[in-house]
């Protein structure tokens, strides 16, 4: 059967955006990111967009129950009816309960989740790695692919690329660790339904995205 509705998992590094991008554009389906839910509710004025900017501006996380709340409008708009990717969320087993609950009211299956594995040196050395270009955001990376002696395609380039302040080399393996710690336990909930498939993500894109493609169908 293919699989229209999944759940990309993976830790920071793994290249889960870029490979949800690439199926988006493939299977016409829509990547669903937390972030991008939550900045499109905020910038529409939504109730609860405006609910979410009240947390956001007082540097509190969003709550769980707010978050379900966007993804429930999001999967019901006309374009996810195909299926979708959902990317960043749930984080915990807490979220998976509520997303399996959403998906019961909603009367929609999850036919899959995707384990994108990478080895923890190489996501420490992807993250690290990361250079951002000040003006149209585009990401590079000091070895696997340096940013441009000319700049950007843009002509306002300042050919300036600066480092996360999260891809910092302090940082990375809190991050980590708090995948490890939160993440993980996602793979042995969702084992237990017979859903997970798990894909290298230690290969160059092309060879991931083909890999995806074979699982999903």
């Amino acid at each position: 059967m293919a699989i229209r509705r999944l759940i990309l998992l993976g830790a920071p590094g793994a290249g889960k955006g870029t490979q949800a991008q690439a199926l988006e554009e493939l299977f016409h389906i829509p990547q669903i990111s937390t972030g991008d839910i939550l900045r499109a509710a905020v910038k529409a004025g939504t109730p609860l967009g405006v609910e979410a900017k009240a947390y956001m501006d007082a540097g509190k996380l969003v709550p769980d129950e707010l978050i379900v709340g966007l993804i429930r409008e999001r999967l019901q708009e006309p374009d996810t009816q195909s299926g979708w990717i959902l990317d960043g969320f749930p984080r915990t087993t807490v979220q998976a309960e509520a997303l399996d609950a959403l998906l019961l009211e909603l009367h929609q299956e999850l036919e899959g989740v995707v384990l994108v594995d990478v080895p923890e040196d190489v996501l420490m050395e992807r993250l690290v790695g990361r250079r951002t270009c000040l003006v149209c955001k585009k990401v590079f990376h000091v070895k696997f692919n340096p940013p441009p002696e000319e700049g950007c395609s843009r002509e306002d380039c300042p050919k300036t690329w600066v480092q996360r302040s999260d891809d910092k080399e302090d940082v990375v393996p809190t991050r980590l660790a708090a995948y490890r710690a939160q993440t993980e336990p996602l793979t042995d909930y969702y084992s237990s339904a017979g859903k997970v498939h798990t894909v290298d993500g230690n290969r160059p894109p092309l060879a991931v995205l083909s890999s995806l493609k074979e699982v999903l169908g």
